[in-house]
């Protein structure tokens, strides 16, 4: 795997935030955006994943970026469940619903996918250098 030296080359990074550019998209339909509670929820849940695979990414150790990572997932599945509450109150229609959330699992997959390579590398990160010399 080519060393990546920026979280924005991530593509799970990348793919998470055009899932959340299309929450954002959504969250502008008339009645969602008088439904104030929800909006915030699924926005700050939709968010939050390229968020954390960017600190997660930024913190400089493996360990960590895996916690980070694990965090996202997390708030992948939150997403998923928020826009089955979208779509139970009328806001999408369930075609879109299905989509959205057939590609969060894909991302979820693919967070899932590079944890587990992730946890087979011995390399620990910046972070630990100077412990393990010691």
């Amino acid at each position: 795997m080519a060393t990546i030296k920026r979280f924005e080359d991530l593509e799970i990074w990348q793919e998470a935030r055009g899932l959340s550019k299309e929450i954002i998209s959504i969250s502008e339909i008339i009645n969602l955006k008088r439904d104030f509670k929800l909006k915030d929820q699924i926005k700050s849940s939709s968010g939050s994943v390229m968020d954390n695979i960017a600190e997660g990414f930024e913190r400089d150790g493996n360990l960590e970026f895996r916690q980070f990572l694990a965090i996202a997932k997390g708030s992948a599945g939150e997403t998923r469940s928020q826009l089955y509450r979208v779509m139970d109150n009328n806001y999408i229609e369930e075609d879109k619903l299905l989509k959205l959330i057939s590609e969060y699992e894909i991302l979820s997959r693919r967070i899932s996918n590079f944890m587990a390579y992730l946890s087979k590398q011995d390399f620990k990160g910046n972070k630990f250098k100077e412990s393990q010399s010691i």
